[in-house]
């Protein structure tokens, strides 16, 4: 498998296992020592540090009952990136972004991931 379809795979296998609420395959997709960073000021903004802190960020993202519409998934030569369109609602707030989840590869497996978000303030008043 050449890098760019293992690159693709890995990404691939990340989105389905998120949309899957499969925990332990994210996990299992991370370097220990995996980072994953977004933007904003609210519950699920900053870096989470470690595989587990990673897992965590997904459960509590997951937890307002995101919808994660895979768009695209793109490579460069090392990494991979996600074209996400993320969509939710409560009672009391709506979300409605697109983004591109950045996931840096090293030796098979996602070291960071940082997130590139279209409505900051849309996502501020979703994660409370």
């Amino acid at each position: 498998m050449s890098t760019d379809e293992a690159a693709v795979a890995l990404g691939r296998s990340f989105h389905q296992a998120l949309v899957a609420r499969d925990w332990d395959g994210i996990r299992a997709l991370l370097q220990d020592d995996a980072t994953w960073t977004l933007p904003g000021d609210n519950t699920i903004s900053g870096t989470a540090d470690g595989a587990d802190a990673v897992v965590e960020r997904a459960k509590q993202i997951a937890s307002y009952g995101v919808d994660f519409k895979l768009l695209h998934l793109l490579v460069s030569r090392d990494n991979v990136a996600l074209s996400l369109h993320n969509t939710a609602r409560r009672e009391d707030a709506v979300l409605d972004e697109h983004l591109a989840t950045v996931c840096r590869l090293r030796d098979g497996k996602i070291a960071s991931i940082e997130t590139y978000l279209s409505d900051v303030p849309g996502m501020n008043a979703f994660f409370v």
